[in-house]
């Protein structure tokens, strides 16, 4: 246990690294930026999402190259992609060069196959916990990068923030090196937290899923054209110095984190999970409109940002609850899979088309643009079925298993997936009907021993 505590703390840390250096970028790119050559705010906005284009490309075949290679070195190769990636963006003195430095640090995609060898280090009972552990710890990195980017950024620019990411992907490396266990040599396959291609295109065939991957695709494209205009207003508009905008995130980040946990906690125990994802949603199009609309005075302005912000939040941390709710049995990885890589398509598309919507327009179209991306996203989510409370679950097999409909007939037990060449078989359950020890007297009456 204690082992798997340390793998636990020191994958999230490795990964937090990467992820605090990806982000640290957001709150002052599209100020600091002005200062290279050729820049527009179109091209910009390229440069502040050209990463999520290089990673929704590479992470999954990155995750299945991991099987292949092992996790390791994948996961040391794309810590040292994006450390390089971070040199060519600090040593960058045009546009083009900073473009090309955050698109390498994208082509850095460990995500699955660090996901992966979680799964391979981690027993099933921790598993859970320690993907949760992996998921705060990406939180955790953006709350600190919004907080230390800006100043950072006001003592040594652009180039000292890129340069601090670099020394955090070496930083992850040691890590890898010194601290994570080596995985089996022969990774285990883990359906509930690794992609399988077959799986697919059953996934892109899934609506309810589909509604999920619209709804992380959008929810990123407006967080991202909030950081093509937020911080420009800031210093232009409400006169907040550059290295003053650190508080004014701290501010925001912190107390929308306060308003939007006990909402979370709601939903979740009282099962109104839809109708407040729905209204997540809905405030997500008003604070959007209202930023968009007439000019705000600076108390307002905060306030409609921090309606944005809390919304953003609970909607970031409901999605993948329901995209684990609603995956199939032993389709978990794949549904996650695909869900990532939506999540970073939209922080490409949202950052390129706001840049471009700036120069051209202004910054009151880039709100009504994301406005618009939101409100159909929020036609989608109404017609949400509301998801069941279920809970992935998967039990070891030998031998010729063919008992899989006695299984579906233990109570609570709603699907079950049965993977022959794995000696697994995934079940989603009911726990709240869940009877264990019935499951346990179907598989020993087939010759099984579920105990060892």
């Amino acid at each position: 246990m204690h082992s798997q505590v340390r793998t636990v703390v020191s994958l999230a840390l490795l990964y937090a690294f990467r992820m605090l250096g990806l982000f640290m970028v957001l709150p002052v790119l599209m100020l600091y930026g002005t200062g290279y050559g050729g820049s527009s705010p179109f091209l910009l906005g390229m440069a502040l999402g050209i990463y999520g284009l290089t990673q929704a490309i590479l992470q999954i075949p990155l995750g299945l190259l991991s099987d292949i290679w092992g996790r390791k070195p994948v996961i040391f190769i794309g810590l040292a992609v994006f450390a390089l990636g971070s040199l060519v963006a600090a040593t960058a003195s045009s546009i083009e060069g900073l473009i090309v430095g955050r698109a390498l640090q994208g082509s850095g995609a460990i995500a699955s196959a660090v996901m992966a060898m979680v799964a391979d280090l981690t027993s099933e009972e921790n598993r859970t916990k320690a993907m949760a552990a992996i998921g705060a710890s990406i939180g955790l990195s953006f709350s600190v990068a919004m907080i230390i980017g800006p100043g950072i950024a006001s003592l040594w620019g652009l180039s000292g923030v890129f340069s601090l990411s670099s020394v955090l992907a070496l930083a992850g490396m040691l890590i890898l090196l010194f601290l994570v266990p080596r995985p089996p040599k022969a990774p285990a396959s883990h359906r509930d937290s690794g992609a399988v291609p077959a799986l697919i295109s059953n996934c892109l065939r899934n609506g309810e899923l589909l509604r999920l991957n619209l709804g992380i695709f959008a929810l990123h494209f407006v967080l991202m054209a909030a950081f093509v205009v937020v911080p420009r207003l800031l210093e232009q508009t409400y006169g907040v110095a550059r290295g003053h905008h650190w508080l004014v995130y701290l501010l925001l980040l912190g107390i929308a984190f306060i308003v939007m946990l006990p909402i979370v906690i709601f939903s979740e125990k009282r099962r109104k999970i839809k109708p407040v994802f729905i209204g997540a949603v809905a405030a997500l199009v008003l604070s959007l409109l209202m930023l968009g609309g007439t000019e705000l005075g600076m108390v307002t302005w905060f306030l409609t940002l921090l309606l944005f912000f809390t919304a953003f939040n609970l909607l970031e941390a409901s999605l993948p609850s329901l995209v684990s709710k609603l995956a199939p049995a032993g389709g978990k990885g794949t549904a996650m899979g695909v869900y990532s890589t939506c999540q970073f398509l939209g922080a490409f598309a949202g950052a390129a088309s706001s840049g471009w919507m700036l120069q051209s327009y202004g910054a009151a179209q880039v709100y009504m643009l994301a406005a618009a991306v939101v409100g159909v996203w929020l036609l989608f989510a109404v017609s949400m079925k509301p998801p069941k409370y279920l809970s992935s679950l998967s039990v070891g097999v030998v031998g010729e298993f063919n008992a899989t409909a006695d299984i579906l007939a233990v109570a609570g037990v709603e699907e079950a997936l049965l993977v022959q060449e794995d000696e697994l078989l995934y079940l989603k359950v009911d726990k709240r009907v869940f009877n264990e020890a019935e499951l346990k007297q179907v598989l020993q009456a087939h010759g099984q021993s579920p105990d060892e």
